[in-house]
């Protein structure tokens, strides 16, 4: 028995928002995304530092991924990972990447693109020890985006873990620590009816920002 067939075609909604103009926004991008992100974590959104991550492999092929933001610093958009994770290993080969924010609930989506650089390891080593102890030994023992045999394999990893920090600190590892994004590009969408939305971006200019509206 074959499973039900999706028409994907009758799956639509309907964006019905209040009109976003150029007026409407700052004249920095960076503060104009911190309103429009204040404003979703007070509406009660879940993971609304979600985001993807989108990366260009040795091959120059597209890779994208889900990761969560964890600050906005020095004009630049903040994340953790295994520096030896295939996304770690493309940084080196392009270290451009773009971000994608998309909070459904209330039509909006932020596109973002920029160079991507590793933090401080001062800043790295602060931002682990704040981590639940399960995620450092997680961290530790992972070798993230590498074959490997079945679960049992990480579980036994942690266990391994466990022992050996049981009296001790749990260090960050080499392999593993913050970027950066430091944006050249952002969009800010807001969805509106009949699929006429609303698109103002920004691009640098001189010492300041560009701003403009992009047809939907």
């Amino acid at each position: 028995m074959s499973a039900e067939k999706t028409d994907f075609q009758k799956l639509r909604t309907e964006f019905i928002s209040h009109a976003f103009n150029e007026n409407d926004t700052d004249e920095n991008p960076l503060v104009q995304f911190e309103k429009w992100f204040n404003e979703v974590v007070k509406s009660g959104i879940d993971d609304a530092n979600a985001m993807v991550l989108s990366t260009v492999s040795s091959l120059d092929r597209p890779r994208s991924r889900v990761v969560l933001l964890k600050g906005i610093e020095n004009g630049g958009f903040v994340f953790y990972t295994n520096y030896q994770s295939a996304k770690g290993r493309e940084f080196v080969n392009s270290p451009f990447g773009a971000l994608n924010f998309f909070w459904q609930a209330i039509s909006r989506q932020v596109r973002i693109e920029g160079k991507i650089e590793k933090v401080k390891p001062e800043t790295s080593d602060a931002y682990f020890q704040t981590r639940p102890v399960e995620s450092r030994l997680g961290a530790a023992v992972s070798p993230q985006s590498e074959i490997i045999s079945d679960r049992k394999f990480l579980e036994d990893k942690v266990m391994e873990a466990k022992k050996k920090y049981s009296d001790a600190e749990i260090p960050r590892p080499e392999h593993w620590g913050g970027y950066i994004l430091i944006p050249d590009y952002f969009e800010f969408w807001q969805g509106r009816e009949n699929r006429l939305h609303d698109r103002i971006c920004y691009q640098p200019e001189n010492n300041g920002w560009k701003k403009f509206r992009l047809a939907p």
